[in-house]
């Protein structure tokens, strides 16, 4: 019986051997995120979602991700208390905002229509607390000529400001 176990061991061996041999690994760089150019809405929510994963640095607790389709400001069809989705959100924002944001949270927002997008962010912040999200971080994905307004809103409630533009 331990004749027949020999090929066995042999065959093992030279399997585990075979495993060992190192190969030469070439390891590219990040890939460039380019932003859907339409306003499809799955599109914009996976980018968004690859940006948001590139951009957790810092964070140690949860991320809290907003997003605004195209056309947010208008009702919705069946919608019976007349509120747009941009009227929702921003309530959403502005309450999470008033109630502070613990450390080591991330608000992170994004939309095809940045400059509607920045409005929520910068309408939600008005009256911030001064440190109401000290030691959080807020990451805003758009266009760079809604970035300083939404910075200088994010900042005043005492956040660290992540800018990515979407391009």
């Amino acid at each position: 019986m331990t004749r027949a176990l020999v090929p066995v061991a042999l065959l093992l061996s030279a399997l585990v051997l075979s495993g060992c041999q190192k190969e030469e690994v070439v390891e590219a760089g990040p890939v460039e995120l380019t932003a859907p150019t339409g306003s499809d809405d799955a599109q914009w929510k996976a980018y968004l979602g690859q940006v948001i994963g590139r951009n957790q640095e810092g964070v140690t607790d949860r991320v809290f991700s907003y997003y605004l389709p195209m056309g947010a400001s208008e009702p919705a069809e069946g919608d019976q208390d007349g509120k747009t989705m941009y009227d929702r959100q921003l309530e959403n924002v502005s309450a999470v905002v008033q109630r502070t944001v613990l450390p080591g949270n991330m608000l992170a927002f994004g939309s095809p229509d940045s400059a509607k997008m920045a409005d929520l962010v910068v309408s939600a912040f008005t009256d911030a607390d001064a440190n109401a999200l000290k030691g959080s971080q807020v990451l805003f994905i758009g266009k760079a000529e809604d970035a300083d307004r939404v910075k200088e809103a994010v900042e005043a409630a005492g956040a660290r400001y992540i800018f990515v533009e979407a391009k």
